[in-house]
């Protein structure tokens, strides 16, 4: 596999044939120069506080919502209502605000039947509590000629207005209007120290192509490897313990190779959470971050898609409903064409990827959703050789099938049941590849008690079957020590409240509990973990989050079927901690800073020990060889600290942007010998801003910065004294400019302008020292920069939405 300079090959040798397929999969894109770009937004929310949201349409109702009065009643009376409204357009909470009995009973048991058409914040549903006023009119004596006009035949709708808004189209309003009519978004509250990005500023943001995947690396705590490749340290834990989950479903790679787009479509994706810490106890079996997406629900009120086509891809989504609503199919899709662009930069090197969704879902019930969802890709990198041949890089695939089971059992009472099973496999040079099939079985149950309390509790149960196939003896003997034959089970179950005994304070308490077995070896461990969220006024709030989390061994990076096997020398684990303020600000913008700490036990990363004593004869470097299944899976002691300070106003707005910085040390201790992580770097710097310049055109830039990470040892051993021990810091600017058009009615059209590191910048990823001597005792040295790049992305697309 080929590699950028001496300190490349030297790994590849060092660690081959593990980084051959890691890290050396890593380096050896960074010469190819592709990418697309998908629409999508962007924005951050730490904690549950949010800016003003774009405006907002209100539910309407689409079943008829007159009530019967209960009989032998004849008083005109007023009821109102206060609904809880799924993205779905169900009614999943009830509350008698104002009325008399028997009328109150009687609204209320008609409301929990009813449906709307849901809330819509631009075009995505959100779920909205409103008020419904249900007015039982005096029965009439018939008059032959009457003087007040009947009201329209849905005189029973409700006050549907969100705040400063007129009623909704169709509402009749009751006969005296109670104050305080309103409409609030509800949703999911964002847990305490989280960050979301939705996909509406996403899509404004430059350099992520409209991916809210590929944002990711712009937010507080995100520490990258090397500019343009998808893979980062979070505060601290390397890249293989950064778990992905999409609606709960573990993707084993959340990228394209190639400096690619993730494998996720974003026109599916509602929103991305990172949890850098201290996350929910649903979430386990990472010792460090968790990245989260989860998909917009299935629209079953019209036709809709998107599609995209740029220099090096095509996608596209559509979805319909089916069953006069009660069911919706999905597919959506991604494919590569990159040859030609490739021509110019790297004619010898092939590079391909594609990626699908689908999904079927069909209401049983009006209480039952059954729902079939599947999505994969697929990614090649090889070599054209100058006799005609080609050399493998990397080639994986990866499937997921996952059936879910949706119950609501009252209004406050939901369920899920899941069952996914799945195909995980990773081909690298000479054929050896290493395969996983598994299957996962989840179930969660939530219940909100009351507006003070909400319970979750919920078990999983995975199995993953591991194979390997070799061509090469030499691969037998040092692959198969880390990556053997063997069935390995894992099992889980949790409990977490979310508790709000004031209104200005929330904790977050829970409890998860797994078991593992991996080649005969058996591990328990216990994650207590608690959130906090205290509002001071309305515009300030303290942030607290603290958790343990455990994980088996990890491969450098996460590619499909990579799984360090065995447990005999027990599971990494973390303890996370982070405490913070956030506050709003004028003109829309929210700020917060926050401290956080993260000690790691027992771990495996070998990132972290590039260039440690890496030439030692008998360490299994490049002249030993035969303890690098040893070495490779070697545990250290970590240490991270260091603030995070996030500032932001929406992209989507007239002006807006946002800085996120983070001042982080990163630290890893191996026998009693201390030393920074290979990739720590002091300073990381993310500046945006987006502008709106009218008549349909916005223009956007943000800036990228951050230092220096340690050189190896070897360097080191050959450095001048005046030299740093750092290697030089990297930066970078990115820039966007699109121009929107209206196609028909409801649908847009527009053409995307976008290029990574328009500065053409160039990157240092090592010192090379070379040491001379003149024969008298005397000695020198000289020392040259290793530089890749300049890693340049340009994408021109047009896309389209209806």
């Amino acid at each position: 596999m080929p590699f950028q300079g001496q300190r490349c090959r030297r790994l590849e040798r060092r660690l081959s044939p593990f980084w051959g397929w890691g890290l050396g999969a890593l380096l050896a894109v960074t010469w190819v120069s592709p990418t697309s770009a998908q629409p999508n937004d962007a924005t951050t929310k730490p904690g549950a506080s949010k800016p003003k949201p774009p405006p907002l349409v209100p539910p309407k109702a689409l079943s008829d919502t007159e009530v019967l009065r209960p009989a032998g009643t004849e008083a005109e009376a007023d009821v109102l209502l206060e609904l809880t409204i799924d993205e779905r357009g169900k009614v999943t909470r009830v509350v008698v605000l104002k009325g008399e009995e028997p009328y109150a009973s009687k609204a209320k048991s008609a409301a929990e039947a009813w449906r709307f058409r849901p809330a819509l914040r631009g075009e995505q549903p959100v779920s909205a509590r409103i008020r419904f006023v249900v007015h039982f009119a005096a029965p009439q004596a018939p008059e032959p000629e009457p003087e007040v006009e009947q009201p329209a035949p849905e005189s029973a709708s409700a006050t549907e207005t969100p705040p400063k808004t007129a009623p909704a189209p169709g509402a009749s309003p009751p006969k005296k209007p109670p104050p305080e009519d309103e409409v609030v978004v509800l949703g999911n509250r964002t847990p305490p120290g989280a960050v979301t990005l939705n996909r509406a500023e996403v899509r404004q943001l430059p350099g992520a192509f409209g991916d809210p995947f590929r944002a990711i690396e712009a937010l507080p705590g995100v520490t990258p490897l090397i500019s343009g490749v998808p893979f980062f340290y979070v505060r601290g834990a390397p890249p293989g313990n950064v778990g992905y989950f999409l609606d709960g479903i573990r993707v084993p790679l959340l990228y394209h190779i190639g400096l690619g787009p993730s494998v996720i479509h974003p026109g599916i994706v509602k929103q991305v959470d990172l949890y850098p810490g201290g996350y929910p106890a649903r979430f386990g079996r990472f010792a460090g971050g968790i990245v989260s997406g989860e998909t917009a629900e299935p629209r079953t009120d019209l036709l809709h898609g998107e599609a995209s086509v740029r220099l090096v891809d095509a996608g596209a989504l559509v979805e319909s409903p089916l069953a006069g609503g009660k069911g919706t199919a999905l597919v959506a899709g991604r494919y590569a064409y990159p040859g030609l662009v490739l021509q110019l930069f790297a004619p010898e090197a092939i590079l391909r990827y594609w990626d699908y969704q689908t999904r079927a879902s069909y209401e049983v019930t009006p209480d039952d959703r059954l729902t079939l969802f599947s999505f994969g890709a697929y990614d090649y990198l090889g070599e054209v050789q100058p006799d005609g041949t080609t050399d493998t890089f990397f080639n994986t695939q990866f499937h997921r099938v996952d059936l879910r089971w949706d119950q609501r059992h009252s209004a406050s009472t939901n369920s899920r049941t899941a069952l996914y099973v799945g195909l995980d496999r990773t081909q690298g040079e000479e054929g050896t590849f290493l395969r996983d099939r598994l299957a996962h079985l989840r179930y969660q149950l939530d219940y909100r008690a009351s507006d003070q309390a909400t319970y979750s509790v919920g078990a999983d149960f995975a199995l993953d079957h591991y194979d390997v196939r070799f061509t090469d003896s030499e691969d037998q003997e040092d692959i198969g020590r880390l990556f053997p034959a063997r069935t390995d089970y894992a099992m889980g179950a949790f409990g977490q409240v979310e508790w709000r005994p004031e209104r200005w304070l929330t904790v977050t308490p829970g409890v998860r509990v797994d078991w593992y077995y991996s080649n005969a070896e058996y591990a328990l461990a216990v994650e207590p973990r608690v959130s906090a969220r205290y509002d001071i006024n309305q515009r300030w709030r303290l942030i607290h989050a603290l958790g343990v989390a455990h994980q088996p061994p990890a491969f450098v990076i996460p590619l499909p079927g990579f799984q360090v096997s065995g447990l005999e020398d027990g599971l990494q684990r973390s303890l996370q901690h982070s405490a913070g303020v956030e506050t709003d600000l004028p003109w829309d913008v929210t700020a917060s800073v926050t401290l956080f700490q993260n000690a790691f036990f027992n771990m495996t990363d070998a990132l972290s020990r590039r260039g440690q004593n890496n030439d030692e004869p008998g360490d299994g470097g490049s002249d030993g060889g035969s303890n690098d299944a040893e070495e490779f899976s070697e545990r250290a002691l970590g240490h991270s600290y260091g603030v995070e300070v996030y500032v932001r106003r929406q992209l989507t707005k007239s002006v807006g942007g946002f800085i996120s910085y983070t001042l982080s040390r990163s630290e890893r201790s191996i026998n009693r010998e201390s030393f920074p992580s290979g990739f720590d770097r002091t300073h990381v710097l993310n500046l945006a801003l987006s502008f709106n310049l009218g008549k349909r055109w916005r223009a956007g830039t943000r800036a990228v910065f951050y230092s220096g990470y340690p050189l190896s040892s070897d360097a080191l051993a050959g450095l001048r004294s005046e030299h740093p021990e750092r290697i030089p810091a990297f930066w970078r600017l990115d820039w966007r400019l699109e121009k929107r058009w209206r196609l028909g009615k409801t649908g847009s059209w527009a053409l995307v302008f976008e290029v990574v590191n328009t500065t053409l910048n160039k990157e240092t990823i090592d010192v090379e020292c070379d040491r001379f001597e003149d024969g008298l005792g005397n000695s020198s040295s000289t020392c040259r920069e290793e530089k890749i790049g300049p890693v340049t992305i340009p994408s021109i697309g047009v896309e389209a939405f209806f």
